[in-house]
C-alpha cells in the first residue's frame, strides 16, 4: 500500500496541477491578444494606431516584440509553480526555467527600450511605474538564473517573484475590466492620467509582490506551490 506521505504528495500535486491549469485558462485570452497583436506589426491597420511610430524601427520592434515575448511569458511562467510535479522530472524544470527567465529578460529589456525612446501615454508617472516594473522583471530573471546555477535555494523565492511579475500585464487588464464593470470607468481618462490610472501605474504588481514577500516570511517552510528544489539552468 502507498505510504501516507506519498498519498499526500500525490494529492497536493493534483491540486497544484488543477490550480495552474485554471490560471493558464484564465490568462489565455490575454496571451492570444498580446501575441496576435505583436505579430501584426506589418499590418497597415496596426501601423495606423498610436502604438506604431513611423520612422522609429527600434521602438516598433521593441514594443511589438515585447507583446509577443510577454504573452508567451504569461502563459509559461505559471508552469513553474508545479513544484511537486517537477521533482519527478527536474531536467524539464530546469529547461522551462531557463526559457521563462530568457523570455522575462527579453520582454523586460524591450519594454525599457521602448519607454526610453518613446515614453508612455501616461507621462512621467507611468514612465516611472512601468520602468520600475521592467527593471524588476529583468532583476528577477537574472537573480533566478544566477542563484540556480549556484544551487542556492533562494532561487526558488526569486522564481516566485518572477512568476508574479510575469502575470502583471494580465493583472493590469483584469483590474481595468473589474473597475469598469463596477464603476463604469470612473477616474479614468483616455490618456491614462486619471486618479485610477495613476494608482494602476504601480498597483498591478507592487501589492502582489508585497503579498508574496509576506507569504515567504510566514510560510517559508511550506512548499505546496513552490518550484522544485532544482535549478533553472546548469
Amino acid at each position: 500500500m502507498p505510504s501516507r506521505q506519498r498519498v499526500k504528495d500525490t494529492g497536493l500535486a493534483a491540486l497544484s496541477v488543477a490550480a495552474v491549469v485554471l490560471l493558464i485558462l484564465g490568462v489565455w485570452w490575454f496571451v492570444a491578444y498580446s501575441v496576435g497583436r505583436g505579430l501584426s506589426i506589418a499590418d497597415p491597420e496596426e501601423q495606423a494606431t498610436r502604438l506604431f511610430h513611423a520612422g522609429a524601427p527600434v521602438s516598433n520592434v521593441a514594443l511589438y516584440g515585447h507583446m509577443v515575448v510577454g504573452g508567451l511569458l504569461t502563459c509559461l511562467a505559471p508552469l513553474q509553480l508545479l513544484g511537486l510535479v517537477w521533482r519527478r522530472v527536474p531536467w524539464q524544470h530546469r529547461a522551462l526555467g531557463y526559457a521563462v527567465a530568457s523570455l522575462a529578460l527579453g520582454t523586460g529589456v524591450a519594454g525599457l527600450v521602448y519607454i526610453a525612446q518613446q515614453g508612455t501615454i501616461g507621462g512621467p508617472l507611468m514612465n516611472a511605474g512601468f520602468g520600475l516594473y521592467g527593471a524588476l522583471m529583468v532583476l528577477a530573471a537574472l537573480q533566478t538564473v544566477r542563484l540556480a546555477r549556484r544551487r542556492d535555494p533562494a532561487h526558488r523565492d526569486w522564481a516566485l517573484r518572477l512568476v508574479v511579475l510575469a502575470l502583471g500585464s494580465w493583472l493590469f487588464r483584469v483590474h481595468y475590466g473589474l473597475w469598469v464593470g463596477v464603476t463604469g470607468g470612473a477616474a479614468m481618462t483616455d490618456d491614462f492620467r486619471g486618479a485610477f490610472d495613476r494608482v494602476q501605474t504601480f498597483a498591478f504588481y507592487l501589492p502582489y509582490l508585497a503579498l508574496l514577500e509576506l507569504y515567504l516570511r510566514l510560510f517559508r517552510r511550506r512548499d505546496v506551490f513552490r518550484p522544485a528544489p532544482t535549478h533553472v539552468a546548469e
